[in-house]
């Protein structure tokens, strides 16, 4: 078995043609990951399937001509814009003499070289473990301990035996350390929830401009850049809205098509900032030919990981690419804000932005007056853990009268398991007076 190179400096690029694959732009943004990993170009072989090939994906004269590439152009590394399987991937190796890494092993590669937070280092260490696992079958076979013959019989543990059973010790404890890590998060956001402050997540297809954006909005000063996964920790900051009233911003991580599902499993605990977020930023590249295709993507994870319920406000990026676009609010028939087109690089239209947020975070708040009986204690200390009590007075027969101010889904979750409907003050008739009872 040959020896593996440490890393590929020149790559070929493989491209299929699956007709199945509607995206024009696929190979593009495949080259633009390939850039944002350092490896250099040095040819590109395309090709036209109705069906991967089984033992190649490529077939046996496209394989064969990609070995001639590599030959001639002396490259150290194959990247195949498909998911491979483990067979497929050993059989390349053995006839292109070199290593050969299909799009999850390349995207990767690149979370693991920019992750900086030991969160984010342990999170890219359980996908590649994940990744990997899979992909021990018969590529240790040299290294076997169990062996026939006089003197050599006997139990004895596969070099197989052994890499499973370090990967899988190893994956129980970075998922330890990820719970740990989990319930710190959640204890964040629970004080967040108790000081009554808002979370807003921005999201949004990779290299649509959302980290330039989170430093125009915080002046955080997040490493932004123009290539793909520019960011991989998240981030949080306090902002204030024009109300005067404080949120929680958060930059994530970039949605990609086809994004592998070993990084949404082992990212889970950080896109938890997305699935409880109280409104959601989706950025858009607006200068982009393919932005209705990369909504569907982002949403599409969304979906996956919890999140597709969430409000919604879409930011339309880039707008300085884009001849005569000015920026501006585009609001629906009921008046309220869906839509809102800026540049982020440019510093146009921040203000329409938390303008925006600011609208959405308030239509998105039940604001209640409720009378709570004394038998109601129960549900008093609930309310009161849900930190939806701006203000309380005592009635003179024991009345709790308590103004509410709480996301509409909390109150929603509140009225399928409370009966506090029957508790709710209008504005002609007081439950607490008609007890007989007046509001100190």
């Amino acid at each position: 078995m040959f020896e593996r190179p440490d890393a590929g400096e020149r790559a070929v690029l493989v491209h299929l043609d699956l007709h199945a694959v509607t995206e024009k732009d696929e190979l593009q943004e495949f080259k633009e990951l390939v850039t944002s990993a350092g490896v250099e170009s040095v040819a590109v072989v395309t090709g036209a399937r109705r069906t991967p090939d089984p033992k190649y994906f490529v077939g046996t004269g496209k394989a064969e001509e990609i070995r001639d590439v590599v030959n001639l152009e002396e490259a150290d590394v194959v990247l195949v814009n498909h998911e491979l399987s483990p067979v497929q991937e050993r059989n390349l190796e053995y006839l292109l003499k070199c290593r050969v890494l299909d799009r999850t092993g390349l995207i990767l590669d690149i979370f693991a070289q920019r992750a900086r937070s030991h969160e984010g280092k342990l999170q890219v260490e359980l996908a590649q473990l994940r990744h990997l696992s899979t992909r021990l079958v018969r590529g240790w076979t040299h290294l076997e301990r169990q062996k026939g013959g006089i003197g050599l019989r006997g139990p004895g543990e596969t070099q197989l035996e052994t890499d499973r059973r370090l990967l899988g010790m190893r994956i129980k404890q970075l998922k330890a350390k990820l719970n740990k890590v989990r319930k710190q998060r959640e204890q964040g956001r629970r004080g967040r929830k108790r000081a009554d402050i808002p979370t807003v997540s921005l999201v949004g297809y990779t290299n649509a401009g959302k980290s330039t954006l989170f430093n125009q909005l915080t002046e955080a000063g997040v490493y932004a850049a123009d290539q793909l996964f520019a960011t991989l920790d998240p981030t949080l900051r306090r902002i204030e809205l024009p109300d005067r009233q404080p949120a929680v911003l958060a930059d994530t991580v970039g949605f990609i098509r086809h994004l592998p599902h070993d990084l949404v499993e082992s990212f889970r605990s950080t896109l938890q900032e997305t699935q409880e977020a109280d409104l959601l930023l989706h950025i858009v590249d607006a200068s982009s030919e393919d932005r209705q295709v990369n909504i569907e993507q982002v949403n599409q994870v969304l979906e996956e990981i919890g999140a597709d319920e969430c409000p919604q406000l879409e930011i339309y990026n880039k707008i300085d690419l884009i001849d005569g676009r000015e920026p501006q609010i585009e609001r629906d028939d009921l008046g309220s804000p869906v839509r809102v087109w800026v540049s982020a690089l440019k510093g146009q239209g921040l203000e329409l932005i938390l303008e925006a947020v600011t609208e959405c975070l308030q239509s998105e708040r039940i604001h209640q007056t409720v009378c709570l009986p004394p038998s109601m204690g129960k549900l008093h200390a609930r309310l009161y853990a849900l930190g939806a009590v701006s203000q309380e007075e005592i009635a003179q027969d024991g009345f709790w009268l308590m103004r509410l101010e709480m996301p509409r889904a909390d109150w929603d979750s509140l009225c399928k398991h409370e009966t506090i409907d029957d508790y709710i003050l209008s504005t002609d008739q007081s439950p607490c007076l008609a007890a007989g009872g007046e509001a100190q």
